[in-house]
């Protein structure tokens, strides 16, 4: 699957994921081919980090 590219969909995207189907962002990279950090740095440029407490962005 390629990831969107617009932020907010790559953010509901992510989140939808790590909810429904991977225990981690570790995880979630590993299995789906992601680099971590293009991503969490992705996201962060819009506003949002990781909490591996929640296993979510926000």
């Amino acid at each position: 699957m390629e990831l969107p590219k617009d932020p907010m969909m790559l953010f509901s995207v992510i989140n939808m994921k790590l909810r429904d189907c991977y225990s981690s962002l570790d995880e979630l990279c590993e299995d789906m081919d992601v680099n971590k950090d293009e991503l969490v740095n992705q996201l962060k440029a819009a506003g949002f980090e990781y909490s591996a407490e929640h296993n979510k962005f926000w």
